[in-house]
């Protein structure tokens, strides 16, 4: 059958409208914000309903034609980009918050509720969605569970998997299944929401999901910390958990820093330059919580770990810390930064990034390399911009060259060359340091049960 054919046949199982085929739209959807592969796909559908995308998976099947999620398209691993010839499934119309309770502290949604859309609804409702980082204004529910999506309070609310009560979801076969139904204890066997939380699409479309909320957090409160060098910061984090229960604890580098500050939004947090700089949050639920943090930074100040820091006095005050760290990633995006989000136990940071430093400095001597993370859960984000000198393609294949020698120090931690950002097909081919032969074996496995006929979102997680 013909493409134009295909497409004609797609169009019929949706709304009118709903099948896009123009240049300007494949690009669009077509691609994450990666930049490693050109967008390639036959058209873009958008569903309205489960029933809807039951019949694009079904008539997937039977034409074998490959199918492409696509959330906020905000992933860093090229895991929603469709470069041959696949179908987007778009869930921008599948948007609406179906229901609440109050009771249960939870609420039901669609795939393509914006992140932050859930989060201001249950800010309504007086609770608190606590899965957050950078690209919340336009990442999705969906994409998020997709990716197990982490972010900047991980080190207190855990991932989104800690959220996720319950699931809808259609399989590579076409056929829904309704998983723990939103249940707090479920006793009865295998937990097949776990596995397509993480899944990218690689087993079927979360189509519909029960997220649970939490208490809202009271008078939150940011201090941002200078240390005196990277090896000062983990004492630093010991001090501060031993004495309160924070709810962040982000760390960067002064070249990071220098970025943020070039762009003129948020002034300076304070006169000392330092190396490397740690932000932390935490609630001061009442005044002895808040003398408590300044006796911890006065300690810290005393043992040498930290040369200046700075604690938000108001609620906008708290916003421009965070934009010393949020507005990180949007600012180099220009720059065309090679991204690696790795991970390993918390005890392990510095001994891990000081042997990746060195492998940096001894293949990147001329390049200009920035650190920053979620250093409170063991996730380092490293970070090499782009020379002006070289196109994009002479860069990422010199970067490219050195990713062995990065992920064999990953391996050698046990750690993971993934902390959040997902496989897609980024990582795909190093996924064997972080996972055994066996469990690739099993994931195969599990994956020809739930899409027999390979057209789930195929070349992301495991090579084609």
């Amino acid at each position: 059958m013909t493409q134009s054919a295909l497409i004609e046949e797609l169009k019929t199982l949706l709304e009118p409208g709903k099948v896009l085929t123009d240049a300007d739209s494949l690009i669009t959807f077509g691609k994450d914000w990666t930049k490693h592969f050109a967008p390639a796909p036959l058209a873009i559908a958008f569903p309205k309903s489960i029933e809807q995308v039951q019949a694009i998976v079904r008539w997937a099947n039977q034409r074998q034609v490959a199918l492409v999620p696509s959330g906020g398209r905000t992933g860093l691993s090229a895991g929603a980009v469709a470069a041959n010839g696949e179908v987007v499934v778009a869930f921008d119309y599948m948007n609406q918050i179906l229901a609440f309770s109050a009771v249960d502290r939870s609420v039901t949604c669609q795939p393509g509720v914006i992140t932050q859309q859930l989060q201001t609804y249950a800010q309504e409702q007086g609770l608190y969605y606590p899965v957050d980082f950078a690209s919340a204004g336009s990442s999705q529910i969906g994409g998020n569970i997709g990716t197990n999506a982490g972010g900047i309070k991980v080190i207190r609310y855990g991932m989104t998997r800690n959220w996720v009560a319950g699931l809808k979801v259609v399989t590579g076969t076409g056929e829904l299944l309704e998983l723990n139904k939103g249940l707090i204890k479920n006793a009865t066997g295998y937990d097949l929401r776990q596995l397509f939380i993480g899944a990218e699409g690689t087993l079927g479309f979360v189509v519909e999901a029960t997220m649970r909320l939490d208490r809202a957090p009271k008078n939150l409160t940011a201090m941002v910390l200078g240390a005196a060098d990277f090896e000062s910061i983990m004492p630093v984090l010991h001090a501060f958990q031993s004495k309160l229960d924070l709810t962040a604890f982000e760390f960067f580098s002064d070249k990071a820093l220098s970025k943020i500050l070039a762009r003129g939004d948020v002034p300076a947090p304070f006169d000392t330059a330092c190396p490397f700089y740690a932000l932390l949050e935490f609630e001061a639920s009442h005044e002895q919580v808040a003398e408590q943090a300044l006796a911890t930074f006065e300690h810290c100040v005393e043992e040498g770990w930290v040369l200046d820091g700075v604690m938000s006095q108001s609620e906008q005050q708290l916003q421009n810390l965070w934009k010393l760290r949020e507005y990180i990633s949007e600012t180099i995006s220009h720059l065309t930064p090679y991204k690696n989000d790795i991970s390993v136990t918390v005890c392990q940071v510095p001994a891990f990034l000081a042997d990746i430093d060195a492998i940096v400095e001894r293949h990147y001597p001329d390049f200009e390399v920035l650190w920053y993370g979620h250093i409170g859960d063991g996730n380092l984000h490293l970070n090499i911009l782009k020379p002006q000198n070289l196109s994009k393609d002479e860069f990422f294949d010199i970067c490219a060259g050195v990713n062995t020698q990065v992920f064999e120090i990953v391996q050698r931690y046990n750690g993971s060359i993934s902390a959040e950002h997902g496989v897609g097909m980024t990582k795909r081919d190093y996924l064997h340091y972080s996972r055994s032969p066996a469990e690739i074996g099993y994931m195969k496995a599990i994956k020809a049960v739930f899409d027999p006929n390979g057209i789930m979102n195929p070349g992301k997680i495991f090579p084609l």
